[in-house]
């Protein structure tokens, strides 16, 4: 196999352009001819922890080492030295500061675009995403998440879009390509109920030879033999600690891991193969609203969704599993002061998520009830003036605004509220342009260098799979 095909426009690994400008396109060529090869990967997992600062993925090591002793798993693999480790510049081709869109669409399609679509160019061109070649190749291609499953990062490796706001439309895209599992969140986008057109696409999708599963139980007794769409709440998933705190959602929807084990099992004796990609979607929507313990047991979910997908990998032996997260979100993290020990292990004590807490409040409120309800969940005491100041927001006094926060909560009061005692910081409440972590398991990770753009991971995976960039 000639390897310069997979070089068309000169745009594998030219290390150093995007510091120089995070918008140019353009790179010198690199002849992967010149690395060191390992035998190809059979399959590809690709898990993704959506809007992930490192800070992040530090309190959630700290917060696991304090409480049972081990610390995550992603951690882990870094103290064990089992994994090649780097770092990728998720910079858009409008933006130092990307969004999941265009982040996904520069491994999926590998080329960087600007913010909002999906494997379109600014000049209309499109590209085709990667999950389609790897179809071509001959290999079964499916997508877990625990945000609407026609979100960004999925969409992103899937399918072309002028806007990733059209998920209806994205919806009809994954039928008509046939992506082998497809499961998360999202029924708006897939029932009459719900859609403008009326079109009921699980109907579509069970004429079309599908699965369509609802529950829990229904995905794990599903038949590995047929295609699987598994759409389990009407928007995102509840976020895990609410989850695993209402024997209701619990018995009703799916853990990534199980998600992704199920997807596993569905794919991984096909003689040709498989990719899958893994997205822990709400520590985005966590950290978009500052909030610690969604954000922190979101980064377990999809911690276990790492051990699941190595777990495989060091049985099967041809599988590349690659971690990392598609750029930063809110840079929360731990601050200095005498009691950041004990005010971080506070965080244990926490029951409920802020999303569940001021989902619970309105106008009828009273202060007792704000008071209570945030004792019950965090396990502290407000005073009447800070439970006034959450009670305002309620009032039409006043209105926070924020992604993912229709009803104008006032998220960012109850962190800063919540920092007193836990003594997480938080910078905004939106995404960052950081350089972000980029782990690698298996056949095809000796590819790693130390640092990369987010275009060049497109073709690393088509190296490491030897499937030729023709399409």
């Amino acid at each position: 196999m000639d390897r310069r095909n997979f070089f068309r426009n000169g745009s594998l690994f030219a290390l150093g352009t995007s510091l120089l400008n995070p918008f140019d396109l353009a790179a010198a060529p690199t002849d992967f001819d010149t690395l060191k090869k390992n035998k190809k990967a059979k399959n590809i997992i690709v898990v993704v922890s959506d809007g992930m600062s490192i800070g992040t993925l530090n309190m959630a090591d700290l917060y696991l080492s304090r409480k049972t002793g081990v610390g995550s798993h992603w951690l882990q693999l870094y103290k064990d030295n089992r994994i090649n480790r780097g770092l990728m510049d998720m910079a858009s081709a409008s933006s130092m500061v990307t969004d999941s869109a265009a982040a996904s669409s520069s491994w999926g399609g590998g080329v960087r675009i600007p913010n909002g679509g999906l494997n379109i160019s600014a000049n209309g061109e499109e590209h085709l995403p990667i999950w389609q070649k790897f179809k071509m190749a001959g290999k079964m291609a499916g997508c877990v998440t625990t945000v609407p499953i026609t979100h960004a990062t999925p969409a992103g490796f899937c399918v072309n879009s002028k806007s990733r706001n059209s998920q209806a439309e994205i919806a009809e895209k994954y039928l008509n390509l046939g992506f082998d599992i497809m499961m998360g969140g999202g029924e708006k986008y897939f029932s009459s109920e719900y859609r403008k057109d009326k079109k009921d696409m699980f109907q579509e999708f069970t004429n079309g030879g599908y699965q369509v599963v609802k529950t829990r139980n229904e995905m794990l007794s599903a038949d590995n033999n047929k295609p699987i769409l598994g759409v389990f709440n009407t928007d995102g998933l509840p976020y895990t600690i609410d989850r695993n705190n209402n024997k209701e959602l619990t018995e009703k929807v799916p853990t990534l891991g199980e998600m992704t084990q199920k997807a596993i099992d569905r794919m991984k004796d096909h003689p040709e193969g498989f990719v899958l990609q893994v997205e822990a979607g709400k520590v985005d929507w966590a950290a978009h609203g500052n909030d610690i313990t969604g954000l922190l047991y979101d980064q377990f979910a999809h911690d276990e969704a790492i051990k699941v997908a190595i777990d495989f990998a060091e049985k099967d032996n041809d599988t590349l599993v690659i971690i990392t997260t598609d750029h930063g979100n809110a840079n929360p993290g731990l601050i200095y002061g005498k009691k950041a020990n004990d005010n971080f292990d506070s965080l244990q004590n926490y029951k409920h998520t802020n999303d569940w807490i001021l989902n619970g409040f309105g106008k009828e409120t009273s202060i007792s009830q704000i008071k209570e309800r945030i004792n019950y969940a965090n396990n502290f005491g407000v005073t009447d003036e800070e439970a006034k100041s959450i009670l305002s927001y309620y009032t039409d006094i006043k209105s926070e605004d924020g992604v993912y926060n229709s009803r104008h909560l006032p998220f960012q009061v109850l962190a800063e509220i919540q920092k007193q005692h836990n003594s997480v910081g938080w910078i905004s409440m939106q995404h960052s342009a950081d350089y972000v972590e980029l782990a690698m398991f298996g056949p095809g990770s000796e590819l790693l260098t130390p640092f990369i753009k987010n275009t060049d991971l497109h073709y690393l995976m088509l190296e490491a799979a030897e499937v030729e960039n023709k399409f």
